[in-house]
């Protein structure tokens, strides 16, 4: 990944983030998922009072890039304004491998410090189905 396109997809996941709803963590999550080709889809975290009903970031973002046709992914930016840049929950790893394959993986937080991963650095053991493999 160039570091033009890093740079853009922290950016985005920061502009995403702005838009989180986390009324009971309070723990807002911003994420931009890159195709191939280069379209970028942001997502936010998404809490409801069940909290077995929320959704991360991660997965809207790679939801609404499916919902609109897209098949293949290039990256991934998460950013929180934890300490150390946060990585996606279990759920997420599993289906960002399993539409993603072993993504380029960039964690921030706003205080402007990241962290680079292949998504298998995170997620050595995957259930490895793909669609279309």
């Amino acid at each position: 990944m160039t570091g033009e396109l890093r740079k853009k997809l922290l950016q985005e996941a920061t502009e995403a983030r702005r838009n989180a709803i986390a009324p009971f963590s309070s723990f807002e999550v911003g994420a931009a998922l890159v195709t191939r080709d280069g379209k970028i889809f942001r997502g936010c975290n998404v809490e409801n009072a069940t909290f077995g009903l929320t959704v991360c970031a991660e997965r809207v973002a790679l939801l609404t890039a499916l919902a609109a046709g897209e098949r293949k992914f290039a990256a991934v930016a998460v950013v929180t304004r934890s300490e150390d840049p946060s990585a996606p929950c279990g759920s997420c790893r599993q289906l960002l491998w399993e539409f993603g394959g072993d993504l380029d993986l960039v964690l921030g937080n706003v205080g402007g410090k990241t962290k680079d991963f292949k998504l298998s650095d995170l997620f050595p053991l995957p259930f490895n189905f793909r669609p279309g493999d």
